[in-house]
């Protein structure tokens, strides 16, 4: 049975403080549960005013003491940002804070001001993801262990308090190339991913993903797939609005990653980002933006009820996935706008999706 879940975008917004565009979002976190969410994601970034949310840790932490039924989870942890012992630890005592009610996604990043923030070279990312993630995995399945990597060398030592079920069954990757995929399958890490992209290509993806997995006689989780919404009584109100966020995205995505000029397609690991920065490039030109948005609406789960219950379907054709993570405010969108695109989606297609097995 398909889960659908909520992912907190805390994208700064105009004429509001951090601080109250904070808290804004966080009541809207508080709705998931009494709507009849399956659980509620938190993601991380730092530096800018795309993503508000540099402690996904502690944001769940304080929704475990506020809810009792809801998953829990993060949408990523960047790890090469982190001690992957630290990143043990707090995974453990959210365990226990949630009742194991937690589950925990990681990525190696792709913001180049987030990693010279960091002081971590970017070009190290790969490596260091791999170590960081290894290290995890091997933390929270021992009562002791140790490890001697390139980056992390790190003496005999557990990690305490222990979780009191098996987090490590229940961690996933966002596999963004070749060798991050290879590295996930072999950890048995789940597959994140992003309906930033053909559907198609969603598909084609997982089952590369499976065939990697299989390989390893690792078991099998179904994907988490996150997607933005927009859902209206009226169709062409929704996809204009929609349309209007996504644009605004455009932006605080350059601003964010500076596609067009952090070059990192030249950075190891990363090459395969190159089209990607063809495309922001593209941007500036109106028409090609304009398609471009057109063609982002149509990934995304927008429309009426009745179109977004039918989307959701295909795309749970297409991916198998297990659970549906949906991003309710993005592109700066207005906080009582984004609650009222929860709470119809929440009365209207939630319904109709949530037995989709």
């Amino acid at each position: 049975m398909t889960r659908i879940g909520v992912v907190l975008n805390i994208t700064a917004q105009e004429r509001r403080s951090d601080g109250r565009t904070f808290r804004d979002h966080m009541a809207l976190g508080d709705l998931v549960e009494p709507l009849g969410f399956d659980s509620l994601f938190v993601l991380e970034h730092h530096f800018s005013s795309y993503v508000l949310s540099p402690a996904p840790f502690e944001i769940l932490a304080y929704f475990a003491g506020r809810t009792s039924r809801i998953d829990l989870g993060t949408a990523v942890v960047v790890l090469p940002w982190h001690d992957p012992v630290r990143i043990a630890e707090q995974i453990s005592v959210l365990d226990i804070l949630s009742n194991g009610r937690c589950l925990f996604a990681f990525g190696r990043g792709r913001s180049r001001q987030e990693f010279e923030g960091f002081r971590i070279p970017i070009a190290e990312a790969s490596e260091r993801y791999a170590e960081a993630a290894e290290v995890v995995v091997t933390g929270l399945k021992n009562s002791e262990f140790s490890y001697d990597g390139k980056f992390y060398r790190i003496p005999r030592c557990s990690i305490r308090p222990r979780p009191i079920t098996n987090p490590q069954d229940r961690l996933y990757g966002a596999s963004t190339s070749h060798e991050s995929a290879a590295v996930n399958a072999r950890l048995g890490l789940g597959l994140l991913l992003s309906t930033s992209k053909a559907w198609s290509t969603l598909g084609a993806e997982v089952t590369h993903y499976h065939e990697l997995v299989s390989k390893t006689g690792c078991s099998w989780k179904g994907p988490i797939v996150l997607s933005s919404v927009y859902v209206a009584e009226d169709r062409q109100a929704a996809r204009r609005k929609a349309s209007e966020y996504v644009d605004r995205d455009w932006t605080l995505l350059e601003e964010h990653y500076r596609f067009t000029s952090s070059h990192l397609s030249s950075e190891a690991g990363y090459e395969g980002l190159r089209d990607t920065e063809q495309f922001f490039e593209q941007l500036s030109s109106p028409s090609f933006r304009k398609e471009a948005t057109e063609d982002r609406v149509l990934q995304q789960i927008v429309g009426t009820p009745n179109d977004c219950a039918t989307q959701i379907q295909e795309l749970f054709r297409t991916t198998k996935m297990e659970r549906l993570v949906l991003e309710f405010s993005y592109g700066g969108m207005p906080i009582a706008e984004a609650e009222e695109n929860m709470r119809l989606f929440a009365a209207s297609v939630l319904p109709e999706v949530s037995q989709l097995s």
